[in-house]
């Protein structure tokens, strides 16, 4: 028996040797195609390879893709369990020519495969080719000697293949494989097709023609191949199954299930297990293509598939948490041929665990309500649509859940009374809405989110996607298109760009289309979940609905994810050597810099700074893993996590670690964050403190750069260091000494000048050469240059060498007027030092002046008038006499 995984190596090994490409599988999410929820076939990531918008150095190419199918118009899930070949997880084989060789060597490629490497007898199979293509029915009769009998021409769409309205289109021919007439079911095309007896396992599809406009077709000038073979279906076949899920591949994780739960893979729960079989191979896939669970796009649809899942297992009897227990399983047996399920699986049972803790907690109570409800109705009665609407409102149950929960019963949902309650709800939520910002602009966004629901954000894993114009905002109102040089706001329906929030500033980019080219600004998020774009129309003119490649600013978005890392590991340095008071109370992540404001009342030490430097720059060199995982709040703060600033956190959060274990702690930092990161603390660089400030009561605020803002920091603290050691005349390892041997003399010397000054202010030898005012000495001296701080000793050593009197000076020093006034204790109850200066501050244009009556100071701006500021105490001195 040829293995799962045997025939997908045989297949691809046949097409190498044949001159293709092995090309790994994409992601499940399509990056170049935003009309798709998943990837749902080998061909999307070519697909601008058969346009002609992208070249590759091969032109054949061979694949085995991942496939998901489970949302938008391809929905296998309400069948999957209960179906022979429905999955919501597949593998697509896959052959493809980008103008190489056509339909005779795709028909010889394929009849070649299938019948001399893999043996299946000639007699079990037949084709399916399009009513109006002779050329491939003639190529299967003389490549493969196919009697006409076997050779069915199909008219409708379904052998006739296109990429959408226009673009490449072709005719299709599809390999059946006949089980034997004790199967029922008719040959493709007859009324009983949809039976089991004959299974599609080969699809052909010839592009040879470009439709633009519709039904309007031309020759491709390069006709290609593009095919597809369910490995799934294919190895039921060379197996000797009529069942997918009989596959070893299918069987080994249908046995797992069995095992974790304690129920018969072939009993009452038959249909169970291979639900569960199934869906943890899409779950896995898509979580370790950076899928995670949340109420919108494609992470609804992971939730969705999980909590089917969940339920199927909880109807086995489980009231522990067992999906997760599953996966090593999985990574068994697919794990060699995707190694991307063996790097992400801590990952994929740490995001399951927590997703059936939290539906488990809500299941029992969910499941009462509903038998409740049934057990109201009349046999064949729907159950009304607010109870199901209920359900999923109150207690997480996806609408397909609720009515797969009924399978089997004579009860239905009532689905337009479910859309009823949920558009009521909307309206409420919209009516409680007090909006921020422009209240105009605001509404147009809580109509585009009413309308198209949340922004799907695939900034964290890719920097560039495809994706659709939803929706166009300028002047605040909604428009259809916009033309060259506007100023607008863009909705896509899935983007890379990262919305303002929690410290990080928006991402800026281009979005482009053939003949379009925005130039993005800044993006916003609006309402909590929509990302707005906002840019100018550079080139071309943009429009609703529009396929566009929107482009985040690489080095601008590593600079600021960088600067961002770092908070994280600043924040666990400063709580570790200041204290756990610590706590973050504001940031801003840029491109050029970081700001981080703290909850701390003093000020930080030059050793306490050095030190949080060192400790960050050793986690950098330490170079871990940056992991990032999805968990309810609870289990963060259990492991230890600290919220930050500025971020709203919904049931499920995204826990960011850093740093190597320690003791009990499975990281350094442990921070509940939703921005962007580095993959490894090495990409940060290089950290460097700038400054440290108050900035209100109990708040510092430090400011520090990284990576080439912190490089360029340091090199000019280097030349200004070694400015400073050119004009001291020594090395820069020596400034610091000589520096402080200079301000040693320096202080000296201004001492020195202070004593001389003093005393040439004072009269010198001469001492206090006071005149008489009326039997009143009185002392008025126009200091110039004299330090504002030397007025009131010199004015008390003047007034003691007086011995009774006044003493008026005035400092014109630094462009600015300072006066002080003395009086002599014995003269007190008859002139007050605070009238006399305030009369000689009103003389200099200032105003007041303050102190005691026995020596008070004042200013005033107009240093021209110092004389008359003496003149005016000189005249009070002698009314007073």
């Amino acid at each position: 028996m040829s293995t799962t995984n045997d025939i997908r190596a045989a297949f691809l090994d046949y097409f190498a040797a044949n001159g293709h490409q092995i090309v790994p599988s994409s992601s499940l999410v399509p990056r170049n195609d935003p009309t798709l929820l998943f990837t749902n076939a080998g061909m999307v990531q070519f697909k601008n390879v058969f346009t002609g918008q992208e070249t590759r150095p091969y032109s054949r190419a061979t694949t085995a893709q991942k496939v998901v199918r489970a949302g938008g118009k391809h929905n296998d899930l309400d069948n999957v369990g209960y179906t022979a070949r429905h999955h919501t997880f597949f593998e697509m084989m896959g052959n493809f020519s980008f103008g190489d060789y056509f339909k005779a060597d795709a028909i010889e490629f394929a009849w070649t495969l299938i019948t001399r490497n893999f043996g299946l007898p000639r007699g079990r199979l037949l084709a399916t080719v399009y009513a109006d293509d002779e050329e491939a029915a003639d190529l299967w009769r003389k490549v493969a000697g196919l009697p006409d009998e076997r050779i069915i021409r199909i008219g409708t769409a379904d052998n006739f293949w296109r990429m959408g309205d226009t673009g490449p289109c072709g005719p299709c021919s599809e390999i059946f494989f006949d089980h034997g007439p004790d199967v029922p079911g008719g040959p493709p095309g007859s009324p009983d097709e949809d039976g089991d007896r004959f299974v599609e396992i080969w699809n052909l599809v010839f592009m040879q023609f470009f439709e633009d406009p519709p039904g309007v077709r031309s020759p491709l000038p390069r006709p290609s191949i593009d095919t597809g073979m369910g490995l799934e279906r294919f190895a039921a076949i060379m197996q000797g199954k009529r069942d997918n899920y009989d596959t070893d591949t299918m069987r080994a994780l249908i046995l797992a299930s069995a095992e974790a739960t304690g129920q018969d893979p072939d009993g009452p729960f038959r249909a169970s297990h291979r639900v569960v079989a199934d869906h943890l191979r899409s779950t896995s896939f898509l979580i370790a293509d950076g899928v995670l669970p949340s109420k919108d796009g494609r992470g609804y649809v992971l939730r969705r598939i999980m909590r089917r899942a969940m339920r199927h297992l909880h109807m086995m009897g489980t009231r522990e948490t067992v999906f997760h227990r599953l996966v090593p399983a999985l990574v068994r047996q697919m794990g060699a041929a995707y190694p991307e399920l063996v790097q992400a699986e801590a990952l994929i049972r740490e995001t399951m665990r927590g997703e059936e803790e939290r539906f488990k907690a809500m299941l029992d109570r969910g499941l009462a309500l509903l038998a409740d409800e049934t057990a109201r109705l009349g046999d064949g009665q729907p159950l009304p649509g607010d109870v199901a609407f209920k359900l999923y409102d109150t207690f997480g149950f996806p609408l397909d859940l609720t009515q797969d929960a009924l399978r089997g019963s004579s009860h239905d949902v009532d689905v337009t009374g479910f859309d009823r309650a949920m558009q009521v709800q909307r309206e409420r939520a919209r009516a409680a809405w007090s909006g921020s910002g422009d209240s105009a602009t605001e509404t147009v966004w809580f109509e585009a989110r009413d309308r198209f629901g949340a922004s799907e954000f695939l900034g964290y894993a890719t920097e560039q996607a495809d994706a659709e114009i939803q929706a166009i905002v300028t002047d605040g109102r909604s428009v259809t298109e916009a033309p060259a040089g506007t100023e607008i706001a863009l909705l896509l329906n899935q983007t890379p760009f990262y919305g303002e929030s929690g410290g990080q500033v928006g991402d800026t980019g281009l979005i482009t289309a053939p003949g379009l080219r925005i130039a993005v600004t800044d993006t916003q998020k609006r309402l909590g979940d929509l990302m707005v774009h906002y840019g100018t129309v550079v080139e071309g003119t943009v429009r609703v609905g529009q396929a566009v490649t929107a482009t985040v600013d690489h080095d601008r978005r590593s600079a600021i994810r960088a600067h961002h890392s770092a908070t994280h590991l600043l924040h666990e340095a400063l709580r570790r050597r200041l204290g756990a008071h610590v706590t973050q109370k504001g940031s801003l992540n840029a491109p050029d810099r970081l700001r981080f404001d703290i909850s701390q009342p003093r000020p930080l030490t030059p050793e306490e700074i050095a030190d949080v430097e060192a400790e960050v720059n050793a986690r950098i060199r330490e170079n871990s893993p940056v992991v990032t995982r999805p968990m309810s709040q609870e289990e963060a703060v259990a492991q230890g996590a600290m919220a930050l600033f500025g971020e709203k956190y919904g049931d499920e959060v995204r826990v960011v670690f850093m740093g190597a274990p320690e003791d009990d702690r499975p990281a350094w930092s442990i921070e509940l964050c939703g921005g962007t990161h580095v993959n490894r603390t090495g990409d940060i660089g290089l950290f460097r403190i700038t400054s440290e400030a108050g900035v209100s009561a109990g708040i510092r605020r430090i400011e520090a750069v990284t990576g080439k803002s912190a490089e360029q920091a340091a090199v000019a603290t280097e030349q200004r260091l070694g400015q400073m050691a050119a004009m001291l005349r020594v090395s820069a390892a020596e400034a610091p000494e000589r520096l402080a041997v200079i301000l040693d003399e320096r202080k000296v010397m201004e001492r020195q000048i202070s004593d001389l000054q003093r005393k040439l202010a004072s009269g010198g030898s001469d001492g206090a050469q006071a005149e008489t005012i009326n039997g009143i000495g009185f002392v008025a001296r126009d200091v110039g240059d004299l330090p504002a701080r030397e007025l009131k000793p010199l004015a008390d050593s003047l007034r003691q060498q007086v011995g009774s009197g006044v003493v008026a000076l005035v400092s014109t020093a630094e462009g600015k007027g300072s006066v002080v006034v003395a009086v002599t204790s014995d003269l007190t109850d008859r002139l007050d030092a605070v009238e006399l200066v305030r009369l000689a501050s009103a003389a200099m244009g200032g105003k007041g002046g303050g102190g005691r009556r026995d020596m008070a100071q004042a200013g005033g701006p107009d240093i021209a008038r110092s004389e008359a500021a003496l003149a005016a105490v000189r005249g009070a001195v002698a009314a007073a006499a």
